[in-house]
């Protein structure tokens, strides 16, 4: 299978994209493949973290030029942009977070997949490129809005106009990933960043996710009120009575 989507360890899930000999691009059978498993991460009720990942010493190199060559028409171009572009559409409503363990090459459309990550962790020796200019194109599935949040115009502007490649460093400077780890460790490091958020609330991590998804995409003043919104149930539930309980329990050993 081109991509699998398997529980790595406790309430936290694993996609991985495998298709080594192309660099692990996507193909329409892969594509396809890849959608459906971000449909079965939304059905899984215990989900409190998702991995993605690419197979071998690369993360995702975009699109499989050899296999799309073959259908340029603008029709194929529209099916193509709107199939990653909804199942990057649902990747983002996914309730819990999710992590991009970026350990190789993230390209084109690899680079759009991380962007659509909440969290991503880079190993130092990865890199990421918008390279769609270099083939006369944009970003087709979402890429060029999820950067200009992330990173401004100006710095958008010019990532995409040159197609150039960007290392782990000056990615993390920029902030478009969150950890730089030593080779070979982003899935490690990917895994201890998922124990940690699955080891929290639940309730409490997906609000977290949904009211700053609520900034990126409401006027401020709906942002605002839709976060003083989600407040009321958490105060009342039981995970922060017992939260409260376990504080006071603590302060009284000292």
């Amino acid at each position: 299978m081109p991509v699998t989507l398997k529980t790595i360890a406790e309430n936290i899930f694993l996609l991985e994209v495998s298709r080594p000999a192309r660099r692990n691009a996507l193909d329409w059978e892969s594509m396809a493949a890849f959608a459906e498993a971000v449909e079965a991460a939304h059905t899984q009720p215990d989900l409190r973290a998702l991995i993605i990942v690419g197979g071998g010493s690369t993360f995702i190199a975009g699109g499989d030029l050899k296999a799309l060559h073959n259908t340029v028409s603008e029709a194929d171009g529209k099916r193509l942009s709107q199939t990653m572009t909804r199942a990057l559409n649902r990747l983002e409503a996914l309730p819990s977070p999710v992590i991009a363990a970026i350990n190789g090459p993230a390209r084109g459309g690899g680079a759009e997949i991380a962007l659509a990550c909440d969290l991503r962790i880079m190993d130092e020796r990865a890199n990421l490129g918008f390279v769609q200019i270099s083939l006369g194109l944009i970003p087709g599935w979402g890429g060029g809005q999820r950067l200009l949040h992330l990173v401004g115009y100006s710095r958008a502007m010019e990532i995409l106009l040159t197609g150039r490649i960007l290392p782990a460093d000056e990615l993390l400077m920029l902030g478009l990933c969150n950890r730089v780890v030593p080779e070979q460790q982003a899935l490690d490091s990917a895994l201890e960043l998922a124990r940690q958020i699955a080891a929290r609330p639940p309730e409490a991590a997906q609000a977290i996710k949904r009211l700053l998804r609520a900034g990126q995409t409401l006027p401020p003043a709906a942002a605002a009120s839709y976060e003083q919104s989600l407040f009321p149930s958490l105060w009342a539930s039981d995970a922060h009575h017992q939260a409260v309980e376990h504080w006071f329990r603590q302060r009284e050993k000292k």
